[in-house]
């Protein structure tokens, strides 16, 4: 077995000199930080920030409700999570139940806070919410927001880790959730 050792060096913590926005949205901000390697070297860095999200795990009678929808940054389709940005003010959990109901037409039973991420930590401020809810109502036929999934579907969480393996859930946000909540029930040895 490896030993365990303990660095100590002066601080890695960067300095940073200065950040101008180069672009501004509602739903995302770039800009270029001046920042400083605790060595002297000095560059310019992109930073991309955008709004809190939340997205939501459906799990029923072993199976997982997924959107299938065309992403068209990487011209692909593929299933994922409902969810999307909090509005200003909003609350996460409040987000969640409302992103779920408008994209699939089934409203959460409960909502359990499950893992907070962040999804690119090198050069992005994103901060993703994942809730859980063991139990769904249906309270539409459809989902109000038409924009959002070409199709949805209850799929059993043992068919998961193959269609990682394909290609077909590729989002940091599914990946993360989906194993989250398949290892809380590995773990837990429930039924829900």
């Amino acid at each position: 077995m490896p030993k365990n050792y303990t660095l100590l060096m002066t601080s890695t913590r960067w300095t940073i000199h200065g950040e101008r926005i180069v672009d501004d949205s509602r739903r995302a901000t770039w800009s270029i930080a001046d920042v400083e390697l605790p060595d002297g070297v000095r560059f310019e860095q992109y930073v991309y920030r955008a709004p809190k999200a939340a997205m939501t795990l459906l799990v029923e009678g072993g199976a997982v409700l997924l959107m299938r929808r065309h992403r068209f940054v990487i011209d692909q389709w593929v299933w994922e999570l409902p969810g999307g940005y909090c509005d200003d003010g909003e609350d996460i959990a409040s987000c969640a139940a409302r992103e779920v109901e408008e994209e699939t037409g089934w409203r959460p039973t409960t909502l359990e806070p499950l893992v907070t991420f962040q999804p690119w930590v090198a050069t992005a401020d994103a901060e993703n919410h994942l809730f859980v809810s063991y139990g769904a109502e249906q309270v539409a036929e459809t989902p109000s927001d038409i924009n959002e999934a070409q199709e949805l579907r209850w799929i059993p969480l043992e068919e998961v880790p193959k269609m990682i393996a394909a290609g077909e859930i590729i989002g940091s946000a599914s990946i993360i959730g989906l194993q989250a909540v398949m290892l809380q029930r590995s773990q837990t040895h429930s039924d829900r």
